[in-house]
């Protein structure tokens, strides 16, 4: 007897498309800033409010720095529980093809990594995705178990930071000049050498978001269990939940980033912002379920749908836009400049989806891995 097909989820595509929308809302300010992290940070020397520029820029940071990050970890968590499901459904073997399909992502990311952005996420995702998936295979007890752990020494770890911080030590960047010459006036092949060599340093952040991956992947996992993203009423509620939850505690705390000196700014990407993080799920399910007719979702989804491709593709136009050997608009430009270029590709990127998605069913780059491992990953 066949198993029935399972449809995907609709709000699950209108997230994914609205979580890596968002992603490139922090990213951007690295693109143009030619690779100077500290246009992350608070300048410790000088309040946010010195001027227009640093206000706008820190009201965008504060809406969206790892909130969108830790967004799109849950949903690979609930793509992950899918699977799992899926493999379940199906009497295969757990985790089985998933951890190819982890080694695929992997080698997707060492690329993107290599030949586009160095602050790319698909290795640390393929990485914790392997981790989680064994976790699941454990049981629910195992999965809460973990979550406990991971969670825990996550904060402990970030907390001990900020004691560092408020004990004299400094957390910032560095001296970005020689990574701002390369990326003003470096060849492209200079800067995958670059990378290369800095392989190491340029993957630190792995190690930060390490505990908090595995900690968001699980919860994508038990939402998706307890039905978190289901069109009835308990599905519902527990949305109406994440979105109080998530945003009344997750303001307060992430604006943390307001107090002059940059002390709490690391802990608030890392800690902070996927609290609020849930508060953004809550809200735009909340919008989808209450404005069911704004074209906006189709697009939406159908980004969502290519979320992989959409990801590699908006750093690749910023590589061309921003880049010495491309029109080199990097350390040129004024945050309202950045943001419009934020929109402009986000608006190109939804309507590059909608006409894709006329022609073929898969993006380019799902298309592909669907033609190495045979699976569609959800």
């Amino acid at each position: 007897m066949s198993t029935p097909r399972q449809h995907r989820i609709r709000l699950l595509d209108i997230l994914r498309g609205f979580a890596i929308l968002g992603t490139l809302g922090t990213n951007i300010w690295i693109f143009s800033h030619s690779g100077d992290l500290n246009a992350m940070l608070t300048d410790p020397n000088r309040v946010w409010w010195s001027s227009w520029d640093s206000i706008l820029s820190t009201i965008v940071l504060f809406l969206v720095n790892g909130k969108f990050l830790g967004l799109l970890a849950i949903m690979f968590g609930v793509g992950l529980e899918l699977k799992y499901q899926q493999s379940v459904r199906k009497g295969n073997p757990w985790p089985g093809m998933y951890i190819w399909i982890s080694i695929i992502l992997m080698i997707e990311g060492f690329l993107h990594f290599m030949l586009v952005m160095e602050y790319d996420i698909l290795m640390s995702y393929a990485l914790t995705a392997i981790i989680v998936a064994f976790i699941v295979r454990a049981g629910e007890k195992s999965i809460k178990k973990a979550m406990i752990i991971f969670g825990s020494f996550h904060v402990l770890a970030f907390l001990g930071i900020l004691f560092l911080q408020f004990n004299g030590m400094q957390f910032t960047g560095g001296d970005a000049t020689e990574v701002t010459a390369l990326y003003q006036h470096g060849t492209w092949v200079e800067q995958i050498l670059y990378r290369l060599r800095h392989f190491v340093k340029l993957r630190f952040e792995l190690i930060l978001a390490f505990s908090s991956n595995i900690f968001l992947f699980l919860t994508g996992v038990l939402l998706m269990r307890k039905g978190a993203f289901a069109s009835d009423e308990p599905g519902s509620k527990i949305r109406s939940k994440m979105l109080w939850s998530g945003l009344l505690v997750g303001i307060p705390l992430n604006l943390l980033l307001l107090i002059p000196g940059g002390y709490f700014d690391i802990i608030v990407r890392y800690v902070c912002a996927p609290v609020m993080s849930l508060g953004y799920l809550g809200l735009f399910a909340r919008l989808v379920d209450k404005r069911t007719t704004w074209r906006l979702w189709k697009w939406l989804e159908r980004t969502g749908k290519m979320s992989l491709s959409c990801y590699v593709l908006q750093n690749v136009i910023c590589s061309i836009i921003f880049y010495g050997w491309g029109i080199g608009l990097g350390g040129k430009v004024d945050s309202i400049t950045i943001i419009g270029i934020w929109m402009m590709i986000m608006f190109f990127l939804m309507v590059f989806s909608s006409v894709w998605l006329r022609f073929f069913t898969l993006g380019p780059m799902e298309k592909a891995r669907k033609a190495v491992t045979g699976i569609v990953v959800k």
